[in-house]
């Protein structure tokens, strides 16, 4: 039975301060849960991130790293920075890096293979734009973004990965896909593993969905077959709705 991992991704949103509050506030109305949570800060919040967790079952992640262990990339952070201080977690390919600095599948496969190399786990966001759904071509792009993400890894580092499959359509938008296409689509992509990897690879890998995840929708996302969970962004910037996506069955 594979777990349902629910990952926050604050964007380019919180401070310090408010990092520390967010995470005291959390971290005793999440204690008892079986699901892994994870927040993905800012670079300048990660340091205190990972103080004011210590001791609690919330991880930390990244938003992005660059694929060179070092060198002259003036605004980058590197893997082997992240690692330094215990960071855990790395979303890599989110679409927003990809539409705004021009991430591509190649960048985000090179940093899938960094990230491995230095002991992190990766998020690898995937998924299509309106216009691309519109012309039925969904399962085609994000299984394609998936092949591509992941090659030249090991079996063991695939099914080491975090899937998300975000719509970009949904991103920020209040839209959702349904629970019945978000299940589809997630299954689009494990099919692909197994083809490519195995069957045993492919179950074992979780995929999540991300896109105007709520506490109103959660349940019934994480009720389907495939959906491992959620990448969650603007409500995960509010402790008492996190919480209440955390702990969706109750």
């Amino acid at each position: 039975m594979r777990r349902k991992v629910i990952a926050g991704n604050w964007k380019m949103n919180m401070l310090p301060n408010e990092t520390i509050q967010f995470i005291e506030d959390l971290a005793p109305l999440v204690k008892d849960t079986e699901h892994e949570v994870i927040l993905c800060v800012p670079y300048t919040d990660l340091f205190y991130a990972l103080l004011t967790a210590q001791n609690t079952n919330i991880k930390i992640g990244a938003q992005n790293m660059h694929f060179a262990e070092s060198g002259a990339y003036t605004g980058e952070v590197s893997g082997k920075m992240l690692k330094s201080i215990n960071v855990e977690y790395v979303i890599i390919g989110h679409s927003e890096r990809r539409q705004y600095f021009n991430e591509t599948d190649e960048t985000v496969n090179k940093k899938v293979k960094a990230a491995f190399e230095n002991g992190l786990k990766p998020i690898v966001c995937v998924g299509e734009t309106l216009e691309q759904r519109e012309a039925g071509k969904v399962e085609e792009i994000i299984t394609n973004q998936t092949k591509l993400a992941l090659e030249g890894l090991t079996n063991e580092q695939v099914e080491n990965t975090i899937i998300a499959y975000e719509p970009i359509w949904a991103i920020g938008t209040g839209k959702t896909a349904t629970k019945e296409d978000a299940n589809d689509a997630v299954k689009a992509i494990r099919k692909k593993i197994a083809e490519i990897y195995g069957q045993n690879v492919a179950d074992g890998v979780i995929i999540q969905y991300g896109g105007s995840v709520k506490s109103s929708n959660a349940s019934e996302l994480f009720s389907m077959s495939d959906i491992d969970g959620a990448l969650v962004g603007g409500a995960s910037l509010k402790v008492d709705e996190f919480q209440k996506i955390i702990k969706f069955e109750q």
